[in-house]
């Protein structure tokens, strides 16, 4: 399974020191149905845990998820600077998620090599 982030989330995982080892537990959380919810089309809402507090205080991520074929992290928000996403945030996630999972693996390996995404933890 590609465990991915975006170039976007990797600058975000940077600057709140969300090490890809946390966003990968959010993908075995999201995978086993832990702390996750179904926003619809293959997008999922997931808490992160911060370096300090617990998950109810920490962070969310957006994630592009198809089960055993690919997990995408495209957005993270601090819960206490942003609450939820907004009615126009959600509908252009979903499109891009959409986009995502219409991709074939080899168009996939592209956005890899051209650095649009990013393997977390350095796997494919």
């Amino acid at each position: 399974m590609n465990k991915l982030k975006t170039k976007w989330v990797a600058k975000w995982a940077k600057k709140y020191k969300v090490v890809d080892e946390k966003l990968i537990l959010a993908i075995d959380d999201l995978k086993d149905g832990l702390s996750s919810s179904n926003l619809g089309g293959g997008l999922y809402k997931v808490r992160v845990s911060s370096q300090n507090s617990g998950k109810s205080g920490g962070f969310r991520t957006i994630i592009v998820y198809r089960e055993d074929d690919r997990a995408v992290v495209v957005y993270g928000f601090a819960k206490k600077e942003q609450e939820n996403l907004s009615k126009s945030e959600l509908l252009a996630f979903k499109t891009l998620s959409k986009d995502i999972l219409n991709q074939s693996n080899d168009d996939l390996d592209m956005a890899i090599e051209q650095g649009v995404f990013i393997p977390l933890g350095g796997d494919k």
